[in-house]
């Protein structure tokens, strides 16, 4: 089994800042990419940003610059640096990890089960 608990999510004003962090665990063999995204009342789940085992990046066109997305691999944990926070960016924040659970397993991704994130105006 594969667990993944996220927290740091919280209620902001605009222009603050909150961190996120969601952490692996149980029986994992490596982790390739993990990822943020976000999902707003009546809209469709969207990428934020994304980071690959090596460490390159990739961000939402709307997130770039105030975001930052980090990894600590020896502790299978995600980070989500969110600054400069507008109302625009008040959704549910869910981290996904894709990983193998053993040599000759296959990549499967796996979600967080999603903290709240409200910044008020």
């Amino acid at each position: 089994q594969v667990q993944l608990v996220e927290s740091g999510g919280g209620l902001v004003q605009a222009g603050g800042s909150l961190r996120l962090s969601c952490a692996a665990s149980g029986s994992i063999f490596s982790i390739n990419n993990m990822g943020w995204y976000r999902q707003a009342p009546g809209k469709q789940r969207e990428l934020v940003a994304t980071i690959i085992r090596g460490g390159s990046t990739n961000y939402a066109d709307s997130v770039k610059g105030r975001f930052t997305i980090s990894r600590d691999n020896a502790k299978n944990t995600v980070y989500l640096q969110m600054n400069s926070l507008k109302p625009e960016d008040t959704a549910v924040y869910y981290c996904k990890v894709e990983l193998i659970q053993g040599v000759m397993g296959r990549w499967t991704g796996y979600w967080g089960q999603g903290t709240q994130v409200t910044v008020s105006s």
